[in-house]
């Protein structure tokens, strides 16, 4: 992957200002849908992560079937200076 691509955090603000990938953006599983539009206005690719992979996970199936161009990084810490 040559282009940095958008790191999006799925935890909750609470988790995600107890440390996070630096540049990331925080936006909840829980408000995924609900910020679709915003989200497609993303530099794509976006990589998606949380705390062990599951949350990012379902975030990246529901992105995906809206045709954004995604992935599942896992757990944020596995995330972090990879990029």
């Amino acid at each position: 992957m040559s282009e940095k691509p958008t790191i999006v955090d799925v935890r909750t603000p609470a988790e995600y200002m107890g440390g996070h990938v630096q540049g990331s953006i925080n936006i909840p599983l829980q408000e995924i849908e609900a910020r679709l539009d915003e989200i497609k206005t993303l530099k794509q690719p976006i990589v998606l992560c949380c705390a062990s992979g599951m949350r990012s996970g379902q975030a990246t199936h529901f992105l995906s079937q809206h045709g954004i161009d995604c992935s599942n990084g896992g757990g944020w810490t596995d995330v972090n200076g990879k990029y």
